[in-house]
């Protein structure tokens, strides 16, 4: 019989951000970014905390009435943080979701959604896609911080990349999102806790570096990333002027 699944959301949150230094505790209306991060997931999974280096980040967590787990500042990814502070939660939760620490509108279906993916045994990882829009042009489908992804009938990853793949032949670069659903992946992350543990003691492999996506190199080692859809696409906070953006969007969600 197969064990229920129990699921622990993690935030990491770093205070040393190159491009916008403090990033979680900057405020979004009246609430700083860690918090409408957390307060957007808690409700969802069977425990949330937040992952740092940064005692500022720690108090802010604490003084909103959330669980906080401090980490080495040596980590190089978010995935590396995850796995330390799964091992120091003790949780006895199997599936651990990595929610960035930026995401302030990640959306309650997209987490729902991600849960859905464990359903099926074979996944050892799980992440999420939005279809491009045509309306957004041909430019967006080509930005490079914008990953693709392609994945077989059974929608398991086959290939993510920063070019547009697939490559669509005999057909002008203009017409192609007319032809093709292109995926835009989202960067948000499950993991089964044994396979969390796995990955992080993986060594680079040679796509990851050459298109500096870490996903790569679980697919490299044979794992499988299920992959599922979502409708919303969530605003993610890497500058100031993202930060005012996120503002007039909140203004006109309220």
């Amino acid at each position: 019989m197969q064990m229920k699944n129990k699921y622990i959301a993690i935030i990491p949150a770093r205070y040393a951000s190159t491009r916008f230094p403090g990033k979680p505790l900057a405020l979004l209306g009246n609430k700083p970014i860690i918090e409408h991060v957390y307060s957007r997931v808690v409700d969802i999974f069977d425990e949330t905390i937040v992952a740092t280096d940064d005692e500022r980040i720690s108090t802010c967590v604490k003084n909103f009435g959330g669980h906080c787990i401090m980490t080495s500042p040596n980590h190089n990814s978010g995935t590396d943080r995850c796995e330390e502070a799964y091992i120091k939660s003790g949780t006895n939760c199997n599936i651990v979701v990595n929610v960035q620490g930026d995401e302030p509108f990640i959306n309650p279906e997209q987490l729902m959604v991600i849960k859905t993916c464990f359903e099926d045994l074979g996944t050892d990882i799980a992440t999420l896609v939005t279809p491009f829009s045509p309306k957004d042009g041909l430019s967006a489908l080509k930005n490079p911080n914008s990953p693709k992804v392609v994945v077989d009938r059974n929608w398991q990853a086959l290939y993510f990349s920063r070019s547009v793949i697939p490559f669509l032949r005999n057909i002008p670069e203009e017409k192609w999102l007319e032809y093709q659903i292109f995926y835009k992946h989202i960067g948000l992350y499950a993991y089964r806790a044994d396979v969390l543990h796995r990955i992080t003691k993986m060594e680079q492999t040679p796509l990851e570096l050459s298109e500096s996506l870490e996903q790569l190199r679980w697919l490299e080692n044979g794992l499988k990333i299920k992959v599922a859809q979502t409708k919303h696409e969530t605003i993610g906070i890497d500058t100031p002027e993202d930060l005012r953006r996120a503002e007039i969007f909140l203004k006109k969600q309220h």
